[in-house]
Order: structure tokens, then sequence, then C-alpha cells
């Protein structure tokens, strides 16, 4: 609201109150915020940083057997795991719109579309309308069963689907443990409050770096003379364009800013704290939100490995429980299938460090060398499938054999044998 708009609305006599609409939004503060929490960019970056973390780990199958476990590849499901889910979406586009729908919504909801022969394709249905139904009465022939109820907005149709034809992926803090609760409800308040920093800064840009003011005089001045001289400084004052221009007054007025610095404020520590209140609630290290203030190169580089351990892979177990047990058939199951992504891609060390780690598990006899080459991307080769390891390694007990020397039971020499040698 422009000053002159202030003046027309209350007449010298009114009494508004400090923390009305009108009055904050004279002094540059918009007490309307926008109801889309993603305008947040704290938020927005979180909601990001997780999308996009599981976006790119792979989920594969595989199998637990008496000899180890093995990789799967000729099974139908790598096709969708690893080409198309459905004809319109990358693997990576959808499971990073199922994670940041289970973080914003606080569930996320699958179709698995299948036939006789297996599951044939995945489709994501919008959060906001899908409904969980407890049927406690056995309305639905299955007494306390979960059914999931999708209604699609166009059509205003609904459509009735059993717990085993939908992925329920929900977020870990859950009153239930049936439905997730979303971030943006638990931090409503510190999600608002960074909002309205954001508005604040976006209208003082807005004002040319410069807040309201007050304009004393001494003598009479009428409200319509009033009003001509509040819109002549305000031309003058207000929008970047005229930032760093002389505002002329005429003698006897004086000019006072309206309201304190940001930094008598403390807008950018207050600022801080709500983005590190808002990262924390995902588990997120203030490195990953680009806050440097207490960290370096070596305790950075720590956290960002602490965010792995301890965000990430609390987020892709569920995936993987939930994963494996709607799309794989429980003979399946029972035979050691399952489904695991690869953290390697995102734990992979330097290139030096990787191929000491290589070498020492070849070398060891961890690894066969065809194991390292196919964790590097190359081709295998005839005859690196056979654990190797150093041939100058032997057990205590046979020290000395390889160079003629026998010993005893207890691991020496043999006296007499030496002697005579």
């Amino acid at each position: 609201m422009k000053i002159r708009d202030f003046f027309n609305k209350f007449s010298p006599k009114s009494s508004v109150s400090l923390d009305s609409t009108e009055f904050l939004r004279l002094l540059g503060i918009d007490s309307k915020i926008p109801s889309n929490k993603l305008s947040e960019v704290t938020y927005f970056t979180c909601l990001r940083l997780l999308s996009e973390s599981v976006s790119k780990l792979p989920l594969k199958m595989y199998q637990d057997t008496e000899m180890g476990t093995r990789q799967v590849h000729n099974h139908p499901l790598i096709k969708l795991l690893k080409i198309r889910p459905n004809p319109y979406m990358t693997p990576s586009t959808f499971w990073g719109t199922v994670e940041i729908n289970r973080n914003h919504y606080g569930n996320s909801y699958v179709y698995i579309n299948s036939d006789l022969n297996g599951v044939k394709d995945l489709w994501i249905l919008p959060t906001e309308q899908v409904q969980v139904w407890i049927d406690n009465a056995g309305i639905f022939k299955t007494k306390n069963a979960i059914w999931y109820i999708y209604t699609d907005a166009k059509s205003s149709k609904m459509y009735k689907f059993r717990h085993d034809e939908i992925m329920h992926f929900k977020t870990s803090v859950s009153l239930d443990g049936i439905m997730g609760l979303a971030i943006k409800d638990i931090l409503k308040v510190s999600i608002e409050n960074a909002q309205h920093n954001g508005s604040y800064l976006n209208n003082y840009y807005k004002n040319g770096l410069m807040g309201k003011a007050v304009v004393h005089y001494t003598g009479d001045l009428d409200l319509k003379a009033g009003r001509k001289m509040a819109a002549r400084i305000e031309d003058f004052a207000s929008g970047t364009k005229n930032a760093g221009k002389i505002i002329p007054l005429p003698f006897g007025f004086s000019l006072q800013p309206l309201n304190i610095s940001m930094a008598d404020a403390q807008f950018l520590e207050i600022s801080k704290y709500t983005a590190l209140q808002i990262a924390g609630a995902f588990g997120i290290k203030p490195s990953m939100i680009n806050n440097y203030d207490k960290g370096n190169y070596a305790n950075v580089e720590m956290q960002q490995h602490d965010f792995y351990i301890n965000t990430l892979l609390a987020i892709i177990k569920p995936y993987e429980e939930e994963t494996s047990f709607k799309l794989i058939s429980e003979e399946e199951i029972e035979s050691g299938h399952r489904l695991n992504y690869n953290t390697n891609v995102i734990l992979r060390a330097d290139f030096k460090t990787q191929m000491e780690g290589l070498a020492k598990a070849v070398g060891s006899g961890l690894k066969s060398p065809n194991e390292s080459r196919r964790m590097l991307g190359l081709p295998q080769k005839e005859g690196g499938d056979e654990l190797i390891v150093n041939g100058t390694f032997i057990k205590l007990k046979d020290v000395g054999k390889q160079y003629g020397v026998k010993t005893n039971s207890k691991g020496g020499e043999n006296e007499d044998e030496v002697a005579e040698d």
C-alpha cells in the first residue's frame, strides 16, 4: 500500500493497529504469504536434493543363493526398473517424482498395472486425489483390509484398489504406521516465517533498498496538502529506478526512516536459523544447503558421507522393502529374490582410492578380476572369474618348507635333520 492510499483510507483521527494488514504493508511487510510452500527456497532445495539423490540410484534385482548373492539380469521387471516404468517416464523421472511427492504430501502412491503374465507398467497417482480407507466393518468383503480410493479430478470417477495393487511410500514420521505426515505440515510455522523473510526482502528490493519513512513538518497542513506532499515524496523514493536519487523536501520538513535496518533486526541471522530448522527436519546437513559458516573442506566431506549414511539410506530402505514385497511374487521371494538400490553410485570414491581398494580386494581373493571390471564398466575377460591371491602367502606351520626345511608338529625345526644338512 502506498502512503497516499494510507491517507485516503484513514482519517486523521482514525486509529490503526500495529499488526493490521495495511500498516504492515506500509512498513514493507506483506502479511499475505504464498500458500504454496514450494516458493520457500530452503524447503524447495531440500525437496530437490532428496528427489535427485533417490532418482540417480539404480534399482536392481538380486538373488541370495547358497553360493552367495548374484545379480539377476533376465527378469521381466528389469525392463521396468532400468528402461521405462511406463511409456512416458524414465526411471530417474519416475522415482524422483515419487520421492518429491512423498516428502511434500507425506505419502506417495504408485499403481501396479499387472495381468496374469506379471507387472506391465507402473503409474504415479496424484496424492491429493487418493484416500486410504480401512474397512473395519468388512464392507468390501475383507474385514480390516486397507483399500486405496482414487477419484479422477476430471471425470469424478472413483477407482478402488486393493492394498497389493498400490505401492505406498510414506515419510518416516507416522502416528499410525499407515499414513505419513508431511514435512510442510509439521514445519508450518517455520516455513511461513521463511516466506515472510523472503517477502520482506522482495519488497525491500522493489523500493530501491530503501524502507518506508515518516515525514515530519512544523505548522498546520490540511489533509489535501498532506496527500499531495506524500505523493510527491513517494514518487521520488519508491522504485528501483529512483534508487540513490536525492529526495527534495520543502523548508521545515524532515524525513525519518520508519523501519529498522536489516542488521539491527538480525535479518540474516534469523533467516539462517530458520533455514537450518527446515533442513534439519529433512535430515540434511548445513553444507548440503550451502551453509559453510562452521565448515571446512575436511568436515564438509564427512558431512556429505554422513548424509548418505544417516539420511539417504533411511529413505531407500523402505523403498526396497515396499518394491520387493509388491513387485516380486511370493515364490520368487522364497527363492531369495529381492530389489536393492546400488549405492555405489553415490558412495564411489575418487579414482586413486577406488583403484587401490579394488586392487586390494582382488589381491586378497575377496573379488575376482571380472567383478572389479564390472564395477568400472569394463568388459569381462576369459578366466577373470577365478579368485587369485599372492602365491608367497603360506600357512604359519608350513614356514620353511619352501627351503626344504622340515618342521615338527609344534612348528619348530627338527634339530637332527637340520644338523644333517
